[in-house]
């Protein structure tokens, strides 16, 4: 599949970058700063603009056939007020009516879920302006016209393993934390095998059974 990808010099965007080339596609990165990422494999084609621009996404978007938009605040800024979210969802769906791009894969967060318990109180009182950007990014996206899935994530590392179990409108049991590459396959997984269409997805840690 040709891909395009937001976000691309983050975390998660890396390991979209590194697991889309390992599985053949012909991937696009669409970035302001080039010279900040990370992942740099052979084949990538680079572009230069902003995401929040809908008639420069919609030039390098044509001919592809699913954007995945991991964008997200600086982790500085993920405590601040903010309507970025918000605003880059509205520019990505614009640009991809004007390019005639139905699919998306975006990433949101598991703080949105009303999971029970101190510690996903704590975190959703700690994010709680980037929570009200990403209720309001998600509501772009589904007034929109596009095939979108929304993937929510716990807590993001780097280490550990590459896999997942999701469950389509709540968190999988247990789901505290869960690696960048793993939440990468699921987004990958899901263009790839069109799934969860119109659904927001809960994700966690494939969970290893003992034998």
């Amino acid at each position: 599949m040709r891909l395009l990808i937001l976000g691309a010099t983050g975390r998660t965007g890396a390991q979209l970058l590194r697991l889309g080339r390992e599985r053949g596609h012909q991937l696009t990165a669409f970035v302001r700063s080039p010279h900040k990422l990370i992942e740099r494999p052979d084949g990538l084609h680079v572009v230069t603009g902003d995401p929040l621009d809908p008639v420069q996404l919609a030039a390098a978007l044509a001919g592809h056939d699913a954007v995945l938009s991991a964008l997200g605040p600086p982790p500085r800024e993920a405590f601040q007020s903010s309507t970025l979210m918000k605003r880059a969802a509205s520019s990505t769906v614009a640009a991809m009516a004007r390019a005639e791009v139905a699919r998306l894969a975006v990433v949101s967060a598991a703080v949105l879920f009303p999971t029970r318990g101190a510690y996903f109180a704590f975190f959703r009182w700690l994010l709680r302006n980037h929570a009200r950007d990403l209720r309001a990014m998600e509501q772009v996206i589904r007034d929109s016209q596009v095939d979108w899935t929304i993937a929510r994530p716990p807590r993001l590392v780097d280490s550990g393993p590459g896999h997942y179990t999701s469950r389509s409108g709540e968190l999988p049991q247990g789901a505290r934390v869960m690696t960048y590459r793993a939440l990468a396959a699921f987004m990958l997984d899901s263009v790839e095998q069109r799934s969860h269409r119109q659904e927001v997805v809960g994700l966690g840690p494939q969970r290893q059974v003992a034998t």
